[in-house]
């Protein structure tokens, strides 16, 4: 660790402009000129850590404590290739920088080992089937490491560095993440761990550690002890959470009901201001599918929870509490009393639908039918319950993409969703008979009340691909770039 003169020399460095300043030691008037003498102190700072090169990746994560081992960080050495570096030009200056400042310091300098997020080799059954996983190229993947091996050294960098580096990544989740990789993207977009490889195993062992305490102090308490409030809650999780995706076999095995019932229950004590709201249970689900897959193999209909240690297990579980926090975090009045952000998502839903499909939306005024009706339990449950479970982790990788901004770009989702052109029986048909292809906006237009309501309540997307959830996707998206930015948009 370099001592507090060093310190404070190198800040003295930074800032003075070094031999490009002028006379009395005022900073360089050229931009460019003091941003590569920042990088030529930041590599000096940044001796022994990981820089932007070639990243090799496997399936699974390692565990942290092999991650941050000498003979680990042996193996995992690195060298610079030109065919690794970034397109952008931030990335190439300080490749150049470093790659210079080694030459002429090769003798102080350390080599290099990639962070913690990255793994020595690919197995061959790197890409292979998980829960919600497609084909996904080399070179996607190729580009999605080279955004983690950045995360290392993030902190050391300006704020508009690393507002640059954190939005690529967005950019790269918002059309999917490696299966494989998910786990590592998940816990970083959410904010959940550090970008800085070097906190990162501190962080994430002080946060499940505090999980275990709270679980200890609100959890595993006799009855006696709690109020009568927090009895009826726990009690409506335990029976919520039996109902949780009931179409997937693997939640319906007493442990992990077990799990979700510790999660769900300490989050809401946590969290009194809205408590346990149904609905919240399904969004635990794609965290702990997420968070097992880098435990075990396998499609999620082989698993066995039992195979896991509790340690593990405990691990897993706060993973998934501090990750929903994070989501809900940005959407508190979602689930305070009255629900009233998932009414206003509601009442803009409407008003986009009656922008984009007028006919329908008079059609739907006409016949009686309210959008809270069918898009209340949307906006409740993230549309968990809307598509095959199989596409969720899919959709999310979206979600978190989006950040603070979710709940708008949720109301595009489904106003996509709804106005969707498939066939209303099957989206198989779709693919034999392109005469089949019928948007659901003229099937919903020669349907009553009571047709409306069975159809949007139990929307036929259970034969639904990938290709099905990127159309709604990309549609969303196109609307959102044509309707977000106008003067009078959803008003309300």
């Amino acid at each position: 660790m370099r001592s507090n003169g060093g310190e404070e020399s190198t800040r003295k460095d930074v800032t003075s402009g070094g031999s490009g300043s002028g006379a009395g030691g005022i900073p360089s008037p050229n931009p460019e000129w003091r941003f590569n003498q920042t990088l030529r102190n930041v590599q000096g700072l940044l001796k022994g850590r990981s820089f932007p090169g070639k990243v090799l990746l496997t399936r699974k994560s390692e565990p942290l404590n092999a991650l941050a081992s000498p003979t680990h960080s042996r193996e995992m050495e690195r060298s610079y290739s030109s065919n690794d570096r970034g397109n952008d030009q931030t990335t190439n200056s300080f490749e150049a920088e470093a790659q210079s400042s080694g030459r002429a310091n090769n003798a102080n300098l350390q080599k290099t080992s990639i962070s913690s997020l990255t793994t020595s080799s690919t197995p061959p059954d790197a890409q292979g089937s998980v829960t919600g996983a497609r084909a996904t190229d080399s070179a996607r993947v190729a580009k999605f490491g080279n955004e983690l091996s950045r995360q290392a050294v993030i902190l050391a960098f300006e704020l508009a560095i690393y507002c640059i580096y954190a939005e690529k990544l967005r950019e790269l989740s918002w059309s999917g993440v490696p299966p494989y990789m998910r786990p590592n993207i998940w816990r970083l977009l959410l904010g959940y761990a550090p970008p800085n490889s070097d906190r990162r195993e501190g962080v994430l062992a002080r946060k499940r550690l505090e999980y275990v305490e709270c679980v200890a102090q609100y959890y595993d308490i006799p009855d006696s002890e709690r109020s009568d409030d927090e009895i009826n809650m726990l009690r409506q999780i335990s029976v919520d959470c039996p109902r949780t995706v009931p179409d997937v076999t693997f939640f319906q095995h007493a442990q992990i009901q077990k799990s979700l019932e510790r999660i769900l229950y300490t989050w809401a004590i946590r969290h009194p201001a809205s408590g346990y709201v149904q609905g919240i249970n399904d969004l635990v689900t794609p965290f702990l599918i997420v968070f097992l897959s880098e435990h075990l193999n396998g499609s999620m209909e082989s698993w066995s929870i039992s195979d896991l240690s509790p340690q593990i297990i405990s691990n897993i579980e706060a993973d998934c509490y501090w990750c929903l926090s994070k989501l809900l975090d940005g959407m508190q009045d979602h689930y305070t009393f009255a629900q009233p952000g998932i009414q206003r998502l509601v009442f803009r839903l409407r008003e986009l639908v009656r922008r984009i499909d007028e006919p329908v939306s008079r059609h739907m005024e006409e016949e009686g039918l309210e959008f809270l009706q069918f898009a209340f339990r949307w906006f409740n449950c993230l549309l968990i319950r809307e598509i095959p479970f199989h596409l969720v982790t899919r959709l999310w990788d979206t979600y978190l993409a989006e950040g603070d901004s979710l709940p708008d770009f949720l109301v595009y989702i489904s106003a996509s969703l709804l106005l969707t052109i498939f066939n209303i029986h099957s989206s198989k048909k779709i693919k034999a008979d392109s005469s089949d292809c019928v948007p659901w906006s003229e099937k919903l237009q020669k349907f009553d009340f009571q047709e409306m309501v069975m159809f949007l309540q139990h929307l036929p997307t259970e034969d639904w691909t990938h290709d099905e959830l990127e159309m709604v996707l990309s549609r969303a998206f196109m609307w959102h770039t044509m309707f977000s930015s106008s003067p009078s948009h959803l008003a309300s």
